[in-house]
């Protein structure tokens, strides 16, 4: 069953990502605002997730259905879809090439502390990435195996992370980026939180951690650097949630797991 809903989470996101893609071309809207002032929602955000819920609900009409902009619906089959129509809204507001499209399936209830992630999909529209992954069946981009970087120390480790929409939060976040950049390589903030873990997956970085992000943010990407060899984890060995991700080869992510708690992270 994990190829089929692969396939289809591929398919899916593919279409949305067309769509989304398009609109791009012929100019972005602002249609709302959600958790700020500056955390925004474009009607191509609200079209994308339209497209993908008709999409699945044709292909598997018994199964749940968990997107950012609108509202949960359970279903009967006991799988849940948690879409994200447009990752990295910002990034796509301002013309800048690195947003996603990510789709994933899970089994038991839409909470990423209990789900076991399936099969997901996230595609880069902009440039033409695709990445998927299976529970069990690794991970690819396109057609090609994809694996986490080989393990460093954390003074080599390449590490990727993203802030809050909420200025308190931002400002933590901040501070704790002030103080672990001195320890690592370096510091990457993409703003697309599904292609970050997809990064790692494919060995781009090294690490990767954030707090604040929503299931669908995840939901896909977490999968796919699981499969590719990563650790995937929340706070203490606990799933990752909004309260905390962290995805990295398991000793860089043991390495800077411990770091960010020193740092209060």
């Amino acid at each position: 069953m994990s190829d089929e809903l692969l396939e289809i989470a591929r398919t899916v996101a593919l279409a949305a990502g067309e769509l989304v893609s398009r609109r791009r071309r012929e100019g972005v809207s602002i249609a709302d605002h959600k958790s700020s002032p500056v955390d925004v929602v474009t009607l191509a955000d609200r079209e994308s997730e339209e497209l993908i819920r008709g999409l699945l609900a044709d292909a598997r009409p018994g199964d749940g259905f968990f997107g950012e902009e609108g509202a949960a619906q359970a279903g009967t089959s006991g799988l849940t879809w948690v879409v994200d129509p447009i990752d990295g809204t910002v990034n796509y507001l301002y013309g800048i090439p690195h947003y996603g499209v990510s789709v994933a399936v899970v089994e038991g209830e839409p909470d990423p502390l209990s789900w076991a992630a399936l099969a997901g999909c996230v595609v880069n529209p902009a440039i033409g990435e695709v990445f998927t992954a299976s529970r069990g069946g690794g991970a690819f981009l396109g057609d090609a195996a994809i694996r986490v970087a080989p393990a460093v120390e954390l003074s080599q480790a390449l590490v990727a992370t993203g802030f809050s929409y909420e200025s308190a939060m931002r400002a933590i976040q901040g501070r704790v980026v002030a103080e672990l950049v001195p320890t690592v390589r370096d510091i990457r903030r993409g703003g697309t939180a599904s292609l970050d873990l997809c990064f790692v997956a494919a060995g781009r970085v090294n690490a990767y951690y954030e707090r604040t992000l929503n299931p669908w943010d995840h939901a896909a990407g977490a999968l796919i650097a699981v499969e590719a060899g990563a650790r995937v984890t929340g706070r203490d060995g606990v799933p990752p949630s909004k309260d905390f991700i962290l995805a990295a080869e398991p000793s860089v992510a043991a390495a800077l797991e411990a770091r960010l708690k020193e740092l209060g992270a």
